[in-house]
């Protein structure tokens, strides 16, 4: 008898468990939803290969180029990349003849005037007279103009090195 009480107390529990899981089983499968197989990521579905395999299964495909998309590009791209990499001319600024610096040296000394003299004299700071003396400035016909009348010669034209006509020019 002890064993049917066990078999029925064993059969009994084991039919409770039985409902139990039965219950939840029921309760569960109404709320549990069934989850798909992930797609494929970001950069595989960019993959030329994964656009073609997706076109043979006959899914619909929409590919769109966006511009300059991430990357820091607030221009537009120039066409003519490869005429600018074949362009070789090297761009600077003229700088002022030699000759016109050795002028501006002999007319200074000749005066008798420093380089700062001659830079208070028409106001401009003693490194651009410097400059100019070198060659290393880039012409200014003002700055030019004024260092004419200081020194008294010519420094553009044909005349580089002459004496600057006396009188103001006639309108």
């Amino acid at each position: 008898m002890s064993g049917g009480v066990e078999g029925a107390g064993g059969g009994g529990c084991a039919a409770r468990r039985a409902e139990s899981v039965g219950a939840m089983a029921e309760s569960d499968w109404d709320t549990v939803t069934v989850l798909r197989k992930k797609g494929p990521s970001a950069a595989q579905a960019k993959s030329k290969q994964a656009i073609l395999a997706a076109q043979r299964r006959g899914e619909d495909v929409e590919t769109s180029k966006k511009w300059a998309a991430g990357q820091n590009k607030q221009h537009s791209i120039t066409k003519n990349t490869a005429k600018l990499d074949r362009e070789t001319e090297e761009l600077h600024h003229d700088r002022v003849p030699l000759e016109v610096g050795k002028v501006i040296q002999q007319g200074r000394q000749s005066k008798g005037l420093t380089q700062k003299d001659l830079a208070t004299k028409i106001n401009e700071k003693p490194q651009v007279i410097a400059d100019y003396e070198c060659g290393r400035a880039i012409p200014n016909n003002q700055v030019l103009g004024k260092i004419e009348r200081a020194i008294g010669l010519k420094l553009r034209g044909r005349d580089i090195g002459k004496p600057l006509e006396a009188g103001p020019k006639g309108k």
